[in-house]
C-alpha cells in the first residue's frame, strides 16, 4: 500500500500537479440575524432575501433567524470567498438596520419559546422541513440548535481519480473505487478530526445566558458579568453544550465500506426509541415530530464528516449514495471565524486542502469500536482543553502529546504544500506556516486568539462579539456591489418566491404524503 509521501512524489510533476489543484470546494455558513441590541430577530425570513425553501444560495436552518449561505462550487479559492461576501453583502444591506451574529455560540437569548422556528409555506415539502424543526425543539429544545457552524464541502478532480485507479489493482469498479477511498478519507479524517477545532476552533466562551437552568458539570470560569469559558478550551461548540443526542449513542454507523454504512443507516432510521416516543408523532390531531424512530430523517444524525451525493428530485441522501457512490464530502467540524466577515478566510481553506488530500492519499485501515473511543476521547479532550500545556492525547493506543502529533502532521503535509505551489513561498506554504506557529503558541489558534483579545480589553464575549457585528455590517454595507450582482440577487429572490408558490400549488394530503415519504 503506498504511503503519503510516496504518493506525493508520484504526483511531483505539472500533470499530478494540475491534478491536485483541481479540487471543487463550497462553503456553507450558518449566521443569526440580530437587532442593534443584540437580541434574536424574530421577524420573518426578509422578502428581498427570497423564499427559504427554494433560493440556491440564502436559506434558513433551524431557525427563522438562522440564516445559511451557500455558495456555487467553485475551484478557485478566491472566486469561492468572492462569491460567499458578495452574499454576505447582499443580504446585511437588505436586513433594514439587522447584523449577523459573527460566532458560532448564540447571542443573548431570554425566553427559548421566543426562538421562531423556520417557516417554508404551506406546500407538504415545505410542511415537512417545519415539523422536522419541531421535532427538534421537542427532542433536544431549541437554544441548541441556534448553534452556529460553517460546512466546508470538498472533493478532487476526475484527472486525480483517474490516476489513482490507473494505479489501483483494478478490482473494483471506478465508482466503487472512489467511494472505497473517499470511506478511506474518512476514517483518517474522523483520525485527526481533533486537529481542526484545536487549530480553528472559536468557541471558547460563551454567555451564561446559554446555560440557563441546564445542569453541566464543564468547570466553567467567569470574567466580565456573565462570560462563561474554560482556560483552555477551543471549541465549546462541538462538547457536550452544543449538537449532542444521547439516543444516538446507541447507533452502530460504520465507515468502513459505503455498503456498512448505508446498512446502519438504514437501521438508524427505522430504529425505535422509547425516550421520543414519550413526545408523541401527531396529539390531538397537531404533529409534533416526523415519527419516533431515533432519527427523524437521516440529517438528524450528528457526524463531524459527511459522505454526499448531490440528490435527485425527492431522492434521500443514502438513496443518492446507493444509486451513484460518493461525490463529495462535507466536513462539519469547524466553528465559525469572528475575525472574518464572512466566518471563513482562505488560510484555513488552503489547510482544509492540504489536511483532506493528506487524509484521502494516507492508508486507512478498517476502524473499530476501540478506535471509535480512542477518536471520541481526543476530540473531547482537545474542545475542553486543547490548549493546556503538554496535553496527552492517545494515537493507536499509545499516548502521544497533542504538540507532538500535530508538529508530524505539520512536516508531513510540507512537501504537498510545495507541490502545490509550485514555486518558493507560495500561498499553501504560507497558509502552513500561518497554523504551524499554533503548534507551539497555543495563543495564535482562533480560540486563543479570542480569549486574549476579550482578556486585553476586559470586556464581555457579548459585548466583544457586538462590536465585531457592528463592524462587519458597516463593512458589508459598504461592499461595493456591481449592480449586475444585484439584479442578479434580486431575480433569484423573486424566481424563488414563485418557485414556493408553484409547489404550494400542488397541495395533497399532507398525512398521505409523510407516510409516503417514510416509507419510501
Amino acid at each position: 500500500m503506498d504511503s503519503f509521501s510516496q504518493w506525493v512524489d508520484q504526483l511531483s510533476n505539472e500533470q499530478g500537479r494540475q491534478a491536485l489543484l483541481g479540487m471543487l470546494r463550497g462553503v456553507e455558513r450558518e449566521a443569526l440575524r440580530i437587532d442593534k441590541d443584540g437580541y434574536l430577530a424574530t421577524d420573518p425570513h426578509p422578502q428581498a432575501l427570497g423564499s427559504a425553501l427554494t433560493h440556491s444560495r440564502i436559506t434558513t436552518d433551524y431557525s427563522e433567524a438562522l440564516l445559511e449561505f451557500i455558495t456555487p462550487v467553485e475551484t478557485n479559492i478566491d472566486k469561492l470567498l468572492e462569491g460567499l461576501t458578495k452574499t454576505h453583502a447582499y443580504t446585511v444591506q437588505n436586513l433594514d438596520g439587522q447584523q449577523l451574529w459573527p460566532v458560532s455560540m448564540p447571542c443573548y437569548v431570554g425566553d427559548t419559546k421566543d426562538i421562531p422556528i423556520a417557516q417554508y409555506g404551506s406546500s407538504n415539502v415545505g410542511k415537512m422541513k417545519t415539523l422536522y424543526r419541531q421535532g427538534l425543539t421537542y427532542r433536544y429544545g431549541a437554544l441548541m440548535q441556534i448553534i452556529s457552524g460553517v460546512h466546508f464541502n470538498f472533493s478532487v478532480s476526475q484527472t486525480l481519480w483517474d490516476t489513482l485507479y490507473e494505479q489501483s489493482d483494478k478490482s473494483l469498479s471506478r465508482c466503487d473505487f472512489v467511494s472505497e477511498r473517499y470511506f478511506g478519507m474518512i476514517r483518517n479524517y474522523r483520525r485527526l478530526v481533533w486537529v481542526l477545532p484545536y487549530l480553528f476552533g472559536a468557541s471558547p466562551a460563551l454567555c451564561g445566558s446559554f446555560i440557563k437552568n441546564r445542569p453541566s458539570d464543564l468547570p466553567f470560569e467567569k470574567t466580565g458579568k456573565g462570560t462563561l469559558y474554560l482556560p483552555y478550551a477551543t471549541s465549546l461548540r462541538m462538547s457536550d453544550l452544543g449538537y449532542t443526542n444521547k439516543e444516538q449513542e446507541k447507533l452502530s454507523i460504520s465507515y468502513n465500506s459505503l455498503s456498512e454504512y448505508l446498512a446502519g443507516m438504514h437501521e438508524a432510521i427505522k430504529m425505535p426509541s422509547a425516550k421520543f416516543a414519550e413526545i408523541g408523532v401527531k396529539v390531538d390531531g397537531q404533529y409534533r415530530q416526523l415519527n419516533d424512530y431515533v432519527l427523524q430523517i437521516e440529517n438528524e444524525f450528528y457526524s463531524p464528516i459527511r459522505a454526499k451525493r448531490v440528490s435527485l428530485k425527492n431522492e434521500k441522501p443514502s438513496q443518492s449514495l446507493a444509486r451513484a457512490g460518493v461525490e463529495y464530502i462535507e466536513v462539519r467540524a469547524l466553528d465559525v471565524n469572528p475575525f472574518s466577515p464572512i466566518g471563513i478566510e482562505a488560510s484555513q481553506i488552503r489547510f482544509l486542502d492540504l489536511f483532506l488530500l493528506y487524509c484521502l492519499l494516507s492508508p486507512s485501515a478498517a476502524s473499530d469500536d476501540t478506535e471509535s473511543q480512542e477518536i471520541a476521547a481526543n476530540l473531547k479532550s482537545v474542545v475542553l482543553e486543547g490548549r493546556k500545556p503538554g496535553l496527552m492525547l492517545s494515537k493507536n493506543e499509545q499516548p502521544i502529546s497533542l504538540q507532538s502529533w500535530l508538529s508530524d502532521l505539520m512536516a508531513e503535509l510540507k512537501p504537498l504544500a510545495v507541490l502545490l505551489d509550485g514555486k518558493p513561498e507560495g500561498e499553501y506554504q504560507l497558509a502552513l506556516m500561518t497554523w504551524e506557529r499554533a503548534v507551539d503558541q497555543p495563543e495564535a489558534t482562533i480560540s486563543g486568539q479570542i480569549m486574549q483579545q476579550i482578556f486585553e480589553q476586559e470586556t464581555d464575549h457579548g459585548y466583544w462579539v457586538m462590536g465585531l457585528a457592528k463592524q462587519y455590517e458597516e463593512q458589508m454595507k459598504a461592499y461595493p456591489l456591481a449592480q449586475t450582482d444585484i439584479d442578479e440577487y434580486m431575480a433569484e429572490a423573486k424566481s424563488s418566491i414563485s418557485a414556493q408558490k408553484e409547489l404550494e400549488k400542488s397541495g395533497g394530503d399532507f398525512d398521505q404524503f409523510l407516510k409516503s415519504y417514510m416509507e419510501s
